[in-house]
């Protein structure tokens, strides 16, 4: 989903470019031609009279209904979500959104560095294989960039060019908007990475009976440096998440009886000394990786760890959710790590994250009923459902 690393460049953007008007996203607009922001009192709920028709049709077709899968924002107020064949955005905080895009992509991540220029993982409704494609015009027309399904898990781009594509195996690097792609140099055994720059990047390596290996590289991926060991006995898949010194890795142990043990792992002065920030062992996944004692034995909903965010110096946020008791939550730390703190839980089988600041943050959920935006304006402490698709 996004990175914090691209927000003094999204700033730039949004300050040159002037904040989104409703009748054109992605176009420029002057401080006159822009329309004064609602007062509070006139903001809109639920669905907000958008894509009624097309819900309706999804029901009348017997498919599934309009949910979110991925959300994206530049600021607290500017922003885009996206699911199955839309994408809708907001300039003034959910108050009001409109529709920016109806059509047959299913999105499964949108990746916006500025208010122009987006990627996509997506797929053709109905179907399973997922492909790349590119906005211009801030999310109205979305163009193929291969004829080729991507073999991308997760996509980030710091600016209009430059953008990276991972799998659990490989990290890959363009400078042209996706075009055209090289391969980084991982470890073997690589089932996590994550890159700031394309010189600087952090991987873990999986050794099998003996557990995972954080591993960083300064020059490209031309030699690996090993950091950290953490002991497992069955280490499977992770998770890195980067921010200059700071740096964040999920572990992952079993999973059973809808359970999920892991670790969460950081540092703040990158990777000389870690904290064990989470240890999470489930009755259904057994004991967390590694050992030692952590700040907190169990994560966000208590669940299964979804995407993170590492917002510039000492702040990371994590999602959790727990589909079995329906619940979604959040994890933050304001001091890298060595404080953690799990916010109280909205009703959901699942949930993304786009935090912009270290209070200001959004999470997309789906639960039996409904797929909902929420914002937060105390660091998850709290959540306000700002866009309702009701099913």
């Amino acid at each position: 989903m996004i990175y914090t690393r691209k927000l003094q460049k999204r700033a730039l953007t949004i300050l040159s470019a002037g904040l989104l008007a409703f009748a054109g996203w992605g176009t420029a607009v002057s401080p006159a031609q822009a329309a004064p922001a609602a007062p509070a009192s006139s903001c809109s709920t639920g669905d907000h009279g958008i894509l009624q028709d097309l819900q309706k049709n999804q029901t009348a077709k017997g498919a599934d209904p309009l949910t979110f899968a991925s959300v994206d924002f530049l600021n607290a107020d500017t922003g885009r979500a996206a699911g199955n064949g839309f994408v809708i955005g907001t300039s003034d905080g959910g108050c009001h959104f409109q529709e920016i895009y109806q059509g047959q992509w299913s999105f499964q991540q949108i990746e916006f560095p500025d208010n122009v220029h987006g990627w996509a993982l997506a797929s053709v409704k109905g179907g399973q294989v997922k492909y790349l494609i590119r906005t211009t015009d801030g999310g109205s027309t979305w163009k193929r960039l291969s004829k080729y399904p991507a073999t991308f898990e997760r996509i980030e781009f710091v600016d209009g060019t430059t953008g990276f594509g991972y799998n659990r195996a490989s990290t890959y690097y363009t400078k042209d908007g996706g075009s055209t792609w090289t391969r980084i140099p991982t470890p073997a055994n690589t089932r996590g990475a994550d890159f700031t720059t394309r010189s600087s990047g952090w991987a873990v390596v999986v050794a099998q009976g003996s557990g995972y290996r954080i591993m960083r590289t300064t020059d490209g991926g031309a030699s690996w440096k090993q950091l950290k060991t953490v002991a497992y006995p069955n280490p499977q898949y992770a998770q890195v998440y980067a921010n200059a010194s700071q740096v964040y890795t999920v572990l992952y142990g079993g999973s059973g009886m809808s359970q999920t043990s892991y670790s969460l792992y950081g540092s703040s002065d990158a990777g000389r000394s870690w904290t064990r920030i989470i240890a999470q062992a489930t009755a259904g996944g057994g004991p967390a990786p590694g050992s030692g004692p952590a700040k907190q034995e169990k994560g966000p909903a208590s669940g299964s760890p979804g995407n993170m965010q590492v917002i510039g110096k000492t702040s990371a946020f994590l999602a959790g959710y727990q589909p079995a008791a329906q619940m979604v939550g959040t994890g933050m730390t304001k001091n890298n790590g060595r404080a953690w703190s799990n916010s109280k839980t909205v009703l959901g089988f699942e949930g993304v994250i786009s935090f912009t600041d270290p209070n200001q943050g959004w999470l997309a959920v789906r639960n039996m009923n409904s797929s909902t935006l929420y914002a937060t304006k105390d660091g998850g402490a709290s959540w306000q459902a700002k866009f309702s698709f009701k099913f």
